[in-house]
């Protein structure tokens, strides 16, 4: 996913589909499965002492902060194509930089866009992300750290993110 504005979230078709995907499986079967285990545990009695009780109830509250953030995200979803690969800087792209004189490869966008890809992920609204959006291919530019230092980026490449 990356942010083309405040309220809109660009994903590509395949992660919109995962996405969908895990919000139905854990809004239907792993509300069932999760109910079922809390019944089980609280059939077993006391519940100030009942481990698996409090571990399923623990469980429940990941699994619906999981299905609120989805039922978000896929709300404010634009799917579409990865954008153009034309050595512009921006979200959806894996961008080869040296930053600080060191190198670097990371996609500019969310981890829901990566995946189970091994890669860093760089928020667009982060300070290097910002500095480095709309920029090109051969470009030079520099961020401020919260700490007030000013780092230098180098930009070596930018390729739309296939996953």
């Amino acid at each position: 996913m990356t942010q083309t504005s405040e309220s809109a979230t660009w994903l590509t078709q395949e992660a919109y589909d995962r996405l969908t995907a895990e919000l139905e499986y854990l809004s239907g079967p792993s509300r069932l499965e999760i109910a079922k285990r809390i019944e089980a545990a609280r059939e077993e009695g006391d519940l100030r002492e009942n481990g698996g009780y409090h571990a399923a109830k623990e469980e429940q509250g990941k699994r619906e902060w999981r299905i609120r953030q989805l039922q978000v995200l896929l709300a404010k979803a634009k799917v579409g194509e990865p954008p153009a690969d034309d050595g512009v800087v921006e979200p959806g792209m894996v961008i080869r930089a040296q930053v600080a004189g060191d190198a670097m490869t990371f996609l500019l966008g969310s981890r829901e866009v990566a995946g189970h890809a091994d890669i860093d992920v760089y928020s667009p609204t982060s300070p290097l992300g910002e500095a480095i959006t709309g920029r090109r291919v051969g470009d030079t530019t520099s961020y401020t750290t919260p700490n007030g230092r000013q780092i230098s980026v180098d930009i070596v490449e930018a390729k739309p993110f296939t996953g």
